[in-house]
């Protein structure tokens, strides 16, 4: 009989359930642009779901397509009215804005 080359007993990564928070969870950081703070939080290519329009370059990102979602931290109106406030940017448009 040949030999199998693939662990037994072990679940494909596949095939495991998967919560969006958990798979976004510890990627957030914040980042400090023209003396303001930003949270910047990786969207990966498995959860970018839905079209969005760039405010860096006002073009699209499309769905399956890995971006940054990026919001102020220091909002006037409070942390919630910042979170609601949340633009998707193209991570290279992010990177030289």
């Amino acid at each position: 009989m040949p030999r199998s080359n693939r662990p037994r007993g072990r679940k494909s990564p596949d095939n495991e359930p998967r919560d969006l928070h958990f798979l976004m969870a510890g990627f957030r950081r914040t980042e400090n642009r023209r003396g303001i703070e930003y949270a910047v939080q990786p969207i990966s290519v498995r959860a970018a779901t839905k079209p969005y329009t760039c405010p860096g370059c006002n073009q699209r990102v499309p769905e399956g397509v890995a971006h940054v979602v990026v919001w102020r931290v220091d909002s006037v109106m409070g942390e919630q009215a910042g979170l609601e406030a949340r633009r998707h940017w193209h991570t290279h448009c992010w990177q030289i804005s």
